[in-house]
């Protein structure tokens, strides 16, 4: 999101006329047409203007080497854009009133990717984040940045399908195993010894949720309500012929997630830095 005040946006939309200008103007001496701007900052804005606002297609390249290249409403990016960060990484798809907002493809700088819908500069709704270190996919909800709602995290042999909340696994859900069987079972949240703490500052005490197996089976429909699934006919494998009786998907890909995160706040305060 933004970190302008009021003033500071006030302040940006007075700059439009700053700086040296080369190109159309109407009547009354605004920039409109198309034209190129050299700003006090060093940064420069080669595209379309109407009434002295950038309007329309244009690139903005900022003098630490970010570029937009994109649609622009009323000196706002607007409609479909590409961000080039410094930092390497990238965004390309719908702008909103300057957010990242619809539909789009986040490029991380180390490798991972995210592709799905945004909402006011998060990740929210459905979309696919890609892990490149590990080649680990997940494929389901998002609220505010954060993994949430019914999803499925597809590992190199094996997936976990079920409920995230707050970028973690919870509830009932159950592992498929490319051997040909499933592990059901649900991850409790795990509670730490808090002591006395503020009602809002609870969540943040809260651990890891632990897997808890209940029974394996041959492969069933996904139930991901908590429905019991049907018994098999068959004898699946045991417990001790999986790999583990306790998964943690959360745990497999800590950091990588956060990471992305991390990189989208710090170029969100990018894009509204310097621009005229």
């Amino acid at each position: 999101m933004s970190d302008l005040s009021e003033e500071e946006e006030e302040a940006e939309e007075a700059e439009a006329n700053l700086g040296e200008y080369e190109g159309e103007r109407n009547p009354e001496g605004e920039r409109h047409g198309r034209g190129k701007a050299f700003l006090p900052n060093g940064d420069t804005y080669d595209g379309e203007y109407e009434y002295g606002f950038r309007n329309g297609q244009g690139t903005y390249r900022f003098k630490n080497g970010a570029c937009y290249i994109g649609k622009y409403v009323q000196n706002k990016k607007h409609g479909q854009g590409i961000f080039f960060y410094p930092d390497g990484s990238k965004y390309e798809g719908d702008w909103v009133n300057d957010q990242r907002h619809g539909h789009g493809v986040y490029t991380y700088a180390n490798g991972d990717t995210y592709t799905g819908e945004w909402l006011n500069h998060n990740r929210h709704g459905q979309g696919t984040y890609i892990y490149k270190d590990t080649g680990a996919i997940y494929i389901g909800g998002w609220v505010n940045g954060n993994q949430e709602g019914e999803a499925e995290l597809i590992y190199l042999n094996h997936r976990f399908r079920g409920r995230f909340l707050n970028g973690n696994p919870l509830g009932p859900g159950k592992y498929i195993f490319d051997i040909g069987c499933e592990q059901h079972g649900e991850y409790i949240q795990a509670e730490q010894d808090t002591g006395q703490v503020e009602e809002e500052e609870e969540l943040s005490f809260l651990g890891v949720p632990k897997w808890k197996a209940s029974e394996i089976t041959k492969l069933t429909l996904w139930t991901p309500h908590g429905e019991k699934p049907p018994s098999p006919k068959e004898d699946p494998p045991s417990f001790q012929e999986l790999s583990s009786e306790v998964f943690s998907p959360a745990r497999d890909e800590e950091g990588e997630e956060d990471e992305g995160s991390r990189e989208e706040e710090e170029n969100q305060d990018q894009e509204d830095q310097g621009e005229e």
